[in-house]
């Protein structure tokens, strides 16, 4: 049996998300909500059984009042081969099994069935990250989890693969969020519910001094025209429960014309 890292304290987690400024903190569900949607009218068909994952569920459920809403837990409350669309909406990063998380969302999935996650990739918060380092480094002479890790956009494409999705699909949008000061952000992060949930984090108030040092650094690193950027990587993974109507690769050697051919191009041999 696989032994999986715990990597989110959950009744953290779940206790900032009750926090959370439904009003203030919601502007990167409402991008993902409206990205989602745009992705969703590229698609020659209409979803009658849509689920939609997330920690959430008032920020998605008025955008899509049609779909089952449950929390992203370990275990989904999803029936096996019930829904014709999943969604897994920004929670994949609190993911203590991210893999797991979407083969559960592709098991759901009746054939031909679409999944799509919206999720935070590596460049997150790239800004924070490396002040906070710098100025605990500096301060109290070590490193300590305060920013969730996120996944490259590479990374999550072969995920798609592992949880067994035909089609495989992957893009990202960055967004860039200026504030007036570094406090501002972390007000933000509060509003969003996204403070630190890790489960190896520290267990104390941060020191007034790392936090001091380390908006003294983003200003003077990352200020620009007077505000401080904040980068949020916003990736979309797209892909399909496999069903036997669905394009297939052909065999190698299976080709009927020449590469050279149909580029109208001469052909070079290259030397043994």
């Amino acid at each position: 049996m696989q032994t999986v890292t715990k990597l989110t304290d959950r009744q953290a987690l779940e206790s900032y998300r009750r926090r959370a400024d439904r009003t203030a903190g919601r502007f990167l569900h409402d991008v993902a909500v409206e990205e989602v949607k745009d992705r969703l009218s590229l698609v020659n068909r209409t979803f009658t059984r849509p689920a939609i994952v997330t920690g959430f569920p008032d920020l998605w459920s008025d955008s899509f009042p049609n779909a089952t809403i449950v929390p992203d837990t370990d275990l989904l409350d999803l029936k096996e081969g019930t829904h014709d669309l999943v969604i897994h909406a920004l929670g994949l990063h609190w993911a203590d099994d991210p893999v797991g998380q979407v083969i559960q969302c592709r098991r759901a999935l009746r054939n031909d069935g679409c999944f799509l996650g919206a999720t935070f990739g590596g460049q997150t918060l790239s800004q924070l990250r490396a002040v906070l380092g710098q100025a605990e480094v500096e301060i109290s002479g070590g490193l300590s989890p305060r920013i969730a890790p996120m996944a490259e956009l590479r990374d999550l494409g072969g995920l798609l693969q592992r949880a067994g999705l035909a089609l495989p699909v992957t893009d990202s949008i960055p967004l860039k969020v200026t504030y007036e000061t570094p406090w501002s952000l972390m007000k933000d992060l509060r509003a969003m519910g996204e403070s630190n949930a890790l489960q190896n984090r520290l267990r104390h108030l941060t020191r007034r001094s790392v936090l001091v040092r380390a908006a003294e650094l983003y200003v003077k690193h990352f200020m620009e025209d007077g505000r401080i950027p904040a980068t949020f990587e916003m990736i979309f993974l797209t892909g399909w429960a496999p069903d036997e109507s669905q394009p297939k690769p052909l065999r190698p050697g299976s080709a009927s014309t020449r590469l050279a051919d149909a580029l109208g191009s001469p052909e070079i041999k290259l030397p043994d």
